[in-house]
């Protein structure tokens, strides 16, 4: 006999209450500390049936500066004759070998 279970785990979070307030030309709203938001993050906001929905913007890809290259005249890009290699043997090559199937 199969009884099929079904768990469910309920979000518990604490609820905060705030205050909007005009700064500039826009409405802001201060996010309580115990948020646990740092300073300085980029958000989105959006709008849902009614609710205001606030979410951290994922971080940019770091990118790898250049500016060290310069610094070693040494290194040259690999010429396409240097990337070609000889076949080494593998223990997979040999029909003895336990896995072989001999197909390619």
């Amino acid at each position: 006999m199969y009884i099929p279970t079904v768990y469910t785990e309920a979000a518990v979070s604490k609820e905060y209450r705030a205050r909007t307030f005009k700064s500039g030309n826009s409405v802001a709203l201060r996010l309580p500390k115990g948020l646990g938001v740092k300073e300085g993050v980029e958000m989105t906001v959006r709008e849902e049936h009614g609710r205001y929905i606030a979410a951290p913007v994922d971080a940019p890809k770091r990118k790898i500066k250049g500016d060290w290259i310069g610094s070693m005249p040494w290194l040259e890009p690999l010429k396409p004759e240097d990337r070609e290699f000889e076949h080494s043997k593998r223990p997979w090559d040999d029909p003895d070998w336990p896995g072989w199937s001999g197909e390619e």
